[in-house]
């Protein structure tokens, strides 16, 4: 009984150490690069009347190659400002990054009027990778 119970240890060990080998050195594959936010219909209303919403978080963080393409859909019923663009009612704009910095833009969805968005690069295989991936389990909206 008792190899049994070390056989089974060695087993979930061997397991173990097979996953985080495969996370710190398996490539990031994804089916999209864009990472997308939706404006709601009706959120100027809702803001006009002195609601507090959060359509867009403070903080928006991208990775090169995995999500580098930061996509607003206007569905509202008023044009929306982000940087230098006004983003019509029913419209999406698509901004697309390639290097890796943090970026700074007015946005008339947050009361302080700037959105700030921080483009991370692809984690190197290894332990930068494997953090990368453990993040991504511990903090919503980070890809693997």
């Amino acid at each position: 009984m008792k190899h049994r119970r070390y056989r089974v240890l060695i087993v979930l060990i061997g397991i173990a150490v097979g996953a985080t080998a495969w996370a710190a050195l398996a490539p990031v594959d994804v089916d999209s690069r864009e990472q997308v936010y939706v404006i709601p219909k009706g959120t100027w209303a809702r803001r006009m009347a002195g609601e507090n919403i959060d359509v867009l978080p403070a903080e928006i963080r991208l990775t090169i190659g995995v999500k580098d393409v930061l996509v607003l859909k206007n569905q509202d019923d008023v044009p929306q400002l982000f940087g230098p663009v006004l983003i019509m009612p029913g419209q999406s704009f698509q901004l697309p990054f390639q290097r890796p910095s943090r970026y700074q833009f007015a946005c008339s969805l947050h009361v302080s009027g700037q959105l700030d968005v921080v483009v991370d690069p692809m984690p190197e295989p290894g332990w930068p990778r494997l953090r990368w991936r453990v993040a991504a389990i511990v903090k919503p909206g980070v890809w693997l």
